[in-house]
């Protein structure tokens, strides 16, 4: 992938895990945009330009966070997945539960990966470095289909 600015969106209700995420990122080589969303609503309003996202760009990839307030990251997982303009957008679940039946749920509604974090920040660092190298120098993301790359 060039140099294009990356837009990834960021859905978690936990500041400190928020920042935590951001300062990984932050060792990525490729430029990019983070937006970050702190509750299943106002995700699917930024996916869906609606509200006060309007003006939102879409993102290339989606970190999802499943602990959060109100609706559940599965909800918000299943909600993105079946709908024709934002299903093509991976979704990478990142979160602290190691439950297999999480695990299960995410992969039958369609997550492209299923994550677990680690408080440790070297560790969170190799671990984005990993993810990195994995979706923007393998794989191949598709390319204005919808508004990709903005």
């Amino acid at each position: 992938m060039d140099q294009q600015k990356v837009n990834i969106l960021l859905i978690e209700d936990n500041p400190a895990e928020a920042r935590l995420t951001q300062e990984a990122l932050k060792v990525w080589r490729t430029p990019l945009n983070v937006d970050v969303v702190n509750t299943g609503d106002d995700a699917l309003n930024f996916l869906r330009k609606l509200e006060n996202y309007k003006y939102a760009k879409r993102p290339d990839l989606i970190f999802l966070d499943l602990n959060l307030p109100k609706k559940h990251g599965r909800e918000i997982l299943a909600e993105i997945k079946s709908d024709p303009e934002l299903k093509s957008i991976p979704v990478l679940i990142l979160t602290v539960s190691e439950s297999e039946d999480d695990v299960y749920m995410g992969y039958q509604l369609g997550t492209s990966g299923y994550i677990k974090k680690t408080f440790n920040f070297d560790h969170f660092i190799e671990m984005m470095r990993k993810i990195e190298d994995y979706w923007l120098s393998v794989v191949i993301l598709p390319r204005n289909l919808n508004g990709l790359f903005e």
